[in-house]
């Protein structure tokens, strides 16, 4: 509809620059005319479409990704994060949900710095969103007892948490999500409602 409505509009308008250099009197009132309209009708196109645009915002912002807000979270948990290449990189593709790529780049940068936590469980997180829980859950592992954060281990619990409930293990994972709502309740909540589409991924093949 919207195109066909635009091609018209822009046929009106070519035709009007053909004839406009050489109208004269009524013709031009007739052009100007013509070209008003067109003027309006696009206003009125524009305000109607930012409107909408503000009303896409706040529902996106509603309803966001969890994955997005996890983004947000992590960068908070560590301001003095070592900017490597290999660091920004990975940032970049996991905020991109491009899990395969993250992993790659956070591999080579927990290598080389095997305490360096934020990367840590940026990779943990990567490889579970990637779908390879056994790897993400022994990354969680590796960080837990190096960390006093409460909000990095609200999300590590909370993570191994739902990986044992994928297995089957509801005890052990009831144990890891009440540990997970001791240390930071308020990372809890988002987090759990943001499982399910990862739940999808452990279906697929990595």
């Amino acid at each position: 509809m919207f195109k066909h409505l635009f091609s018209t509009m822009n046929e009106v308008l070519d035709e009007i620059a053909k004839e406009y250099p050489t109208a004269a009197g009524a013709k031009k009132q007739e052009l100007d005319d013509k070209l008003q309209v067109l003027k309006t009708m696009s206003d009125e196109f524009i305000e109607s479409w930012l409107l909408f645009e503000e009303k896409m915002g706040t529902v996106l912002k509603t309803n966001a990704d969890p994955s997005t807000w996890l983004h947000n979270n992590l960068l908070e948990l560590d301001a003095s994060a070592q900017q490597s290449e290999h660091f920004a990189r990975g940032q970049g593709y996991y905020k991109l949900l491009m899990y395969k790529e993250a992993i790659r780049e956070f591999e080579e940068l927990v290598k080389v710095e095997p305490d360096f936590l934020l990367a840590r469980i940026y990779l943990a997180m990567a490889y579970l969103r990637f779908g390879d829980t056994a790897e993400a859950y022994r990354h969680f592992q590796f960080l837990l007892p190096l960390t006093d954060n409460e909000k990095m281990k609200a999300i590590t619990y909370n993570a191994m948490g739902c990986i044992q409930m994928h297995n089957q293990n509801v005890a052990k994972a009831c144990e890891y999500f009440k540990k997970a709502y001791a240390s930071s309740p308020e990372c809890v909540e988002p987090l759990l409602a943001g499982w399910q589409p990862i739940q999808h991924h452990w279906g697929e093949a990595p």
